[in-house]
């Protein structure tokens, strides 16, 4: 992934518990990570209409390049690389800021999926948020 493709990036706070016995970022606290990144995304980028619809998560992946630990100043960039009808994939950028420089640390991916709670079934993304998403990052269908 190029940082070049991605125009959001937000910072995330990295806390004592966070941290293993190893002393570094424990592998399931950066799920967290991305939910805080892509939570900050769609409120203000997006605006999502959180009473109108829902989103759950069909697939998520991550890819450790290289450990992260308490003293670092990390951030997320989050982007929208595809839209379908009911689903829309996300991708992350965690970097910490080395003599600064941004690092890559690690990389990963979401499917997101529209979710109409009060149906209990995935349903179309809105208009508005899927114009949205296309127009900030560029997107043809």
């Amino acid at each position: 992934m190029n940082l070049n493709n991605f125009h959001y990036k937000t910072p995330v706070a990295i806390r004592f518990a966070d941290i293993d016995a190893f002393g570094h970022v424990n592998n399931a606290v950066y799920m967290t990570y991305f939910e805080i990144a892509r939570s900050n995304y769609w409120n203000e980028v997006i605006h999502w209409d959180w009473g109108k619809m829902g989103i759950i998560i069909g697939r998520a992946e991550i890819t450790y390049l290289k450990p992260i630990v308490l003293k670092d100043e990390i951030f997320a960039y989050v982007r929208t690389s595809r839209i379908g009808n009911s689903s829309f994939d996300l991708d992350y950028i965690l970097v910490r800021m080395t003599n600064g420089v941004e690092e890559i640390c690690t990389t990963g991916s979401t499917t997101c999926v529209s979710f109409d709670y009060g149906l209990n079934t995935s349903a179309a993304i809105p208009d508005e948020h899927r114009s949205k998403m296309m127009e900030f990052e560029a997107l043809e269908i």
